[in-house]
């Protein structure tokens, strides 16, 4: 079974982190783009077989749950892989922007092989390049530092960017972006579709055949397919 632990960054109240009021009037706060991608990505990989999800931010928002704890959740439980989910901020409106992927400065190989797919995934499916330098980044981030499995930080678009804020608050951008996830995570857990389950109906037990065969004529009639057994 494939452990997969997933972060939704920040919480409703994390000061600050919210799309720019001049391209947002709602000011759309950063947990809720990160939450709606996440909420995806676990519907969609609920259709698998081969994958166990621990959220380890609080689903409703509403509390604080600490990078520390996030990440001491992920080891205890013994996750396979560390996603954490998040949007970017300049700090200003600007023009430029696009989907930037973290692991850690010094990390094990395999984050880094998490890290390029998710990206090239992320771009390829949402399209959301923008014209950062250095989109496959390293960094001293605490959650990709912390964790003992490998570990991705995707900073999905930014929040007071002029081109990325329409696109990122767009429900098809988070659909096709969880998709995009969820893509690299199959392929890489092994996960394999769940198959759909086949319903037989019986309609009825009969001790006579010649009643069986009455009912199974009505059945036609009525535009059903049926067979005659034994029991």
């Amino acid at each position: 079974m494939f452990k997969l632990a997933i972060s939704a960054g920040h919480y409703l109240g994390t000061p600050g982190k919210r799309c720019d009021k001049s391209l947002d009037p709602n000011e759309t706060r950063e947990w809720v783009l990160n939450d709606r991608v996440a909420d995806k990505l676990e519907k969609m990989l609920a259709e698998y077989d081969g994958i166990e999800i621990l959220r380890v931010d609080d689903t409703t928002g509403k509390k604080n749950v600490t990078l520390d704890e996030r990440v001491i959740a992920a080891n205890k439980w013994g996750a396979d892989f560390y996603l954490s989910i998040h949007h970017n901020a300049a700090n200003k409106v600007f023009h430029g922007g696009g989907i930037v992927a973290y692991a850690y400065t010094s990390a094990r190989p395999t984050s880094y092989e998490w890290q390029s797919a998710l990206y090239a995934s992320a771009i390829k499916h949402t399209g959301l390049k923008g014209n950062r330098a250095n989109p496959l980044a390293r960094a001293n981030l605490f959650e990709v530092r912390e964790t003992k499995m490998p570990a991705v930080l995707m900073e999905c678009g930014f929040m007071d960017s002029t081109a990325d804020v329409p696109i990122i608050l767009s429900e098809e951008f988070a659909d096709d972006l969880a998709k995009a996830f969820a893509e690299v995570i199959i392929e890489r857990s092994g996960a394999t579709k769940k198959k759909e389950p086949i319903y037989k109906v019986q309609v009825g037990s009969f001790s006579k055949e010649v009643y069986a065969e009455e009912m199974l004529k009505k059945l036609k009639v009525a535009g059903f397919e049926g067979y005659i057994t034994t029991l």
